[in-house]
């Protein structure tokens, strides 16, 4: 399995704190079955203003660190990105570092507020030739009121990344209320971690794919911790990666509208 979200980096944003957390979060990995993590730090001007020459950096020397403790993980670059004005030209100039080198990048809105021109803010990316990845809906608390915007961001290309954690419960009833519906309506694109923590946020990722196959089967399940993850980072384009696949009719739940917004599909 690839995990494409990972705030595992020592000392880089609000994840591992020093290097022995994140020796623990990679041996926590591997034994889950992830052979390959995104290194993700946030990049939030003013709060955390990483760049991709010191994530680079960073990556490089825990790359040795778990080579030389025989720890088998591979590390690709990457951020969880927070939208602002110079984005676009941030990302021209490799000061904001995409997933792995290619087309893919990580795009976190604001948790609590919805934000003014989000569907404008990822066209202008789309135009520019990236493919954001929108992390985590489901745990934005404004999410159930703009459910059906998230809907017309897919259709118009962009991608869309469950938490982990989120499917299995970890995050409360409501991420998980909305993390199943994503997946009933073939929403969503990847799963990943976003762990932070080896015990509070875990990089775990296989408990989540055992969820994910009886929902939508295991063919799906595969290619939303494998078959897209290992395409984005060869850089494939979104056409020769597996289309998105709503769970089989009699597996769907009868979703009730406890919070807000109706089905996408039919």
């Amino acid at each position: 399995m690839l995990d494409l979200h990972c705030h595992m980096l020592p000392a880089m944003d609000d994840g591992a704190a020093d290097l022995n957390m994140a020796l623990d979060m990679a041996a926590m990995a591997v034994a889950d079955g992830i052979h390959t993590v995104a290194c993700t730090p946030h990049i939030y001007p003013g709060m955390y203003d990483n760049t991709a020459y010191g994530i680079r950096a960073a990556i490089n020397a825990f790359q040795d660190e778990l080579d030389q403790r025989g720890i088998s993980l591979r590390l690709v670059e990457g951020a969880d990105v927070h939208l602002d004005p110079g984005l676009v030209a941030g990302l021209r100039e490799d000061r904001i570092p995409t997933l792995a080198g290619s087309r893919y990048i990580l795009l976190e809105p604001p948790h609590h507020v919805a934000p003014p021109r989000l569907e404008e803010s990822i066209f202008q990316l789309q135009v520019a030739g990236y493919v954001p990845i929108v992390t985590h809906p489901e745990r934005l608390t404004w999410f159930g009121d703009h459910y059906t915007l998230f809907v017309r961001l897919v259709r118009g290309g962009a991608w869309m990344q469950v938490t982990s954690g989120s499917l299995t419960g970890r995050f409360g009833r409501r991420p998980r209320y909305w993390a199943e519906r994503l997946l009933d309506e073939g929403l969503v694109h990847i799963l990943a971690t976003d762990a932070h923590h080896p015990r509070r946020r875990p990089p775990l990722l296989a408990e989540a794919w055992d969820v994910a196959a009886r929902q939508v089967g295991a063919e799906e399940a595969r290619h939303l911790v494998e078959t897209r993850p290992q395409g984005i980072i060869e850089n494939k384009a979104p056409a020769d990666l597996p289309g998105l696949q709503p769970a089989p009719r009699g597996a769907r739940r009868f979703w009730k509208s406890l919070f807000g917004a109706k089905p996408a599909h039919s």
